[in-house]
This record gives structure tokens, C-alpha cells and sequence, in this order.
């Protein structure tokens, strides 16, 4: 892909909110991002960009960050520059089509408005599955391990303690939903 398919395949993508803010750079704006689009020097690759996050809001999600750039985020990468996470694709643009162009883009976006709700729920899920390794160590059985749950919401140790019944019964059900899809699996 050159310059100008580049910018004719960002028209086509967002309409009126692509600006060409210098020779082989574009910048779209809509209401939920910014998305940057810039060439090298001497056109043979391109690095299209998308702030995600401040890098306070993921600083706990570093680890699961990295595992999401082995397994899920495909091309795109997750990256840290002046404080901010961004979503990253690059490619030369030789070998580039429109089609990968397009589905990078795609990826970005999908990144961008997922935040950290997925890596967020893996780390739940590591942790879940901790604490069913560490339950069946100890020889317990999923009722036994319900109601170690249930004792720890009871006396405050999990939860909040002014917690309403009704809270505090929602959130045990989804305990065991989580315990009960995972305790097979794990060993």
C-alpha cells in the first residue's frame, strides 16, 4: 500500500474524520478515540496507533498485557509510551494489503473499546483457578470450599461487610458458577 491508498482506505473506514496532519501522517478523530496512522521517512512502513489507557489504570494488569500481546491481540500489540498504553500495529507497506490494513484497524478499535475488561478477567480467572488448586491441596470439596466463601463474606474478610443479603447471595452465585466451571479442569 502507498500514501494514497492508506488515505483513501481511512476515508472509506471513518468518512470526515481523517485529517492528513503532515506528508504520510493522518489522524482520525471520533467521539471514542484518536487513532494516528504515520509513515516512515522513506514510506517502507507504516505504524498505525491507539491510545488505550492511562498507564496508571493498567499498571496492575502489566503481566496479563503481555500474555494478551502472546495469545490474543493477533498483529497488534499492546505498548507503553509517555504514561499511556497503546494499541499498536506495524507493517511494511510493500507487503501491506488493504484487507490486513482494514482488519488491523478493526483489531485496534477492538482493543481500544474492550480497555481492560478482558485482561481484567483473566487475571480472575488465574486467581479463581489458584484458589481451587489450593482448595483441592488441602483436600477440600467444592461445597467444602462454598462454604469457606460464605464464612469469609459472613465475617468481612471478602466483600463488604454492610453488604446486603441480596449482594452478598449474587455474588456467592457467581463464585460458584466460577468454581464450578473450573474445578474439573484444574489440578
Amino acid at each position: 500500500m502507498d500514501s494514497n491508498e492508506i488515505a483513501s482506505t481511512l476515508t472509506k473506514l471513518f468518512d470526515t474524520s481523517v485529517n492528513a496532519v503532515a506528508p504520510g501522517s493522518w489522524q482520525v478523530e471520533t467521539p471514542s478515540f484518536r487513532l494516528l496512522v504515520l509513515l516512515s521517512d522513506d514510506g517502507s512502513w507504516f505504524r498505525a496507533l491507539l491510545p488505550i489507557m492511562p498507564i496508571q489504570e493498567a499498571q496492575p494488569f502489566l503481566q496479563q498485557l503481555l500474555e494478551a500481546n502472546f495469545d490474543d491481540t493477533h498483529a497488534c500489540r499492546y505498548a507503553l509510551h509517555q504514561n499511556v498504553v497503546w494499541g499498536v500495529y506495524q507493517h511494511f507497506t510493500n507487503t501491506l494489503t488493504t484487507q490486513d490494513f482494514e482488519d488491523a484497524i478493526a483489531k485496534l478499535v477492538s482493543l481500544q473499546e474492550t480497555g481492560l475488561n478482558d485482561v481484567f478477567g483473566n487475571l480472575v480467572e488465574s486467581r479463581i483457578q489458584l484458589i481451587v488448586k489450593a482448595a483441592k491441596q488441602q483436600g477440600q470439596t467444592l461445597e467444602a470450599t462454598m462454604q469457606n466463601l460464605d464464612r469469609f463474606y459472613a465475617e468481612g474478610l471478602m466483600g463488604e461487610i454492610d453488604e446486603s443479603p441480596e449482594v452478598r447471595q449474587k455474588t456467592l452465585t457467581a463464585w460458584r458458577r466460577q468454581l464450578e466451571r473450573l474445578w474439573d479442569e484444574v489440578a
